[in-house]
């Protein structure tokens, strides 16, 4: 088995035992992305000699004994809207091409401690606004699987570096799907905690109250060993959780006897791929053999969660992105006349097409006289969406269901009419509106070879019964690979 199609669990154990070492494996994923990237354009920004730098002081520690986790040595790829000390952090925006922080993010920090080696920061829809990795300043990513096809978004670069061997592990972040999304395009395993669970002190935030820090990896035991090192309780953060069940790696086990699984009629209606739908099925069937018991039912206010959801994120985003003027740092505009004028310049010639959208829908929903016809309405639906997974939840230890309503689209598709790319996140979305825990995995490939998503959702704090019945089902699937594809 080569370096590369190593989990980030068999590699730490690897270079532990002395079979490898970290600048080994800094060296292969360098190289991988030399060959792959000008045909993928997974990261913004690739560290070369930093990693190789971090990866000789991680080896010394591994050696003296120092660093014994289980992710020591391994390189990792950051979402560009994760701070990185020292390192250029764009959010793929214009607007932020030139910003370098001077403190990293807690979700980063966590990883460093235990001993990972950060070769770069991933391509992502701008601001993390975006399904496909295509509202991004610096150019689209494309999916490994098919070039042709995005990976998804909005950490669609993430994904497809997971994907691509360009990195063993990569963290995103989830608004409305955007880890799970870009993990079913891509073949990976995403997970999106409990909101809380991982600190989102230094996320460039987009919707504060949606907005959650998780892992893109080849496998559900690198999952659970990556979440283990990023949650954590952090006073920076007011909306961090103590948590004291944060061993996940310890729910990897191979059952799923007597659990029981709801799969909501919901989902299965208009607008699902046949492919999509057969696949999923399948999955569920994979489970009730394993011993799982699984019902039917209705999940209500679906229909709801799409409109809650743009409806709460704009007005978020109008609101944290107000601090992006041309003044403090970032993008400022050549030629102004005036204060208002360089405001003005700056946010237009800065932000792209999408964020704009979003904006000003949100200042709009925000503004005296629609705020209590949109805003607080919202405010409410959620309420009650939340509400009705607290009822299913009283029934079932998880959801299933599908990640997308079809596979990754073409390039270029999604773009053209944004409403029908507003409606392909309407799987994901209300999993963040009532905070939840969910998981994407593969379970299968359409007739074109691109693959499928299956995604498990868990009741607050219920991480481990989905790590484990996800790894449940991973075992009885087998291995998931792109035999025969342009990756690895």
């Amino acid at each position: 088995m080569s370096l590369l199609e190593m989990t980030a669990v068999e590699l730490a154990a690897a270079i532990k035992e002395g079979k490898t070492t970290a600048v080994e494996a800094a060296k292969e994923a360098l190289a991988q992305i030399e060959a792959k990237e000008d045909l993928y354009h997974c990261y913004v920004t690739i560290d070369k000699e930093g990693a190789l730098a971090q990866a000789e002081a991680v080896q010394a520690k591994i050696e003296a004994g120092e660093l014994t986790g289980t992710l020591a040595g391994v390189p990792v790829a950051i979402k560009d809207n994760l701070c990185t000390e020292g390192l250029l952090t764009t959010c793929s925006s214009k607007i932020l091409s030139n910003f370098i922080p001077t403190y990293s993010a807690e979700a980063v920090l966590n990883l460093q401690k235990a001993g990972a080696v950060i070769l770069g920061k991933t391509n992502m829809d701008e601001f993390a606004m975006g399904s496909t990795t295509e509202t991004s300043a610096f150019g689209a990513t494309c999916n490994p699987w098919n070039p042709g096809h995005v990976p998804g978004g909005s950490s669609g670069g993430s994904a497809a570096a997971v994907a691509a061997g360009e990195c063993f592990y990569a963290l995103g972040s989830d608004t409305g799907g955007s880890i799970r999304q870009p993990a079913s395009f891509c073949g990976v395993v995403g997970m999106k905690p409990t909101y809380g669970t991982v600190s989102r002190y230094g996320l460039i935030a987009y919707g504060s109250s949606l907005d959650q820090i998780g892992p893109l990896a080849k496998d559900v035991t690198d999952c659970a060993a990556i979440l283990e090192a990023i949650a954590s309780h952090d006073e920076k953060d007011s909306t961090s959780i103590k948590r004291q069940d944060t061993d996940f790696t310890a729910a990897l086990v191979d059952d799923v006897k007597g659990m029981k699984i709801g799969v909501p009629n919901d989902y299965f209606g208009e607008g699902l791929d046949p492919e999509v739908k057969d696949a999923v099925l399948q999955a569920v069937k994979v489970l009730e053999e394993k011993g799982a018991v699984v019902e039917r039912f209705d999940l209500s206010l679906v229909d709801y969660a799409i409109p809650t959801y743009y409806t709460i994120a704009a007005a978020e985003a109008s609101s944290n992105l107000e601090r992006f003027d041309g003044i403090k740092y970032g993008y400022r505009t050549k030629e102004y006349s005036g204060l208002h004028n360089l405001y003005k310049k700056s946010r237009s010639e800065g932000f792209g097409e999408e964020v704009k959208r979003r904006i000003m829908l949100g200042s709009f929903v925000l503004s005296s006289g629609y705020y209590d016809a949109y805003y607080l309405k919202a405010l409410k639906v959620k309420a009650l969406i939340k509400k009705a997974f607290d009822e299913a939840f009283a029934n079932y230890d998880l959801i299933l269901g599908p990640v997308a309503p079809t596979t990754a689209p073409k390039l270029g598709a999604s773009l053209a009419d944004p409403i029908k790319m507003y409606l392909g996140d309407i799987y994901t979305i209300a999993v963040n509106l009532a905070g939840l825990p969910g998981i994407s995995l593969p379970c299968g490939k359409d007739k074109n070879g691109l693959p499928i998503g299956l995604q498990m959702i868990g009741d607050c704090f219920q991480e481990k019964k989905l790590l484990q019945a996800a790894y449940t089902y991973e075992k009885a699937r087998g291995t998931f690979s792109m035999a025969g594809k342009e990756a690895i």
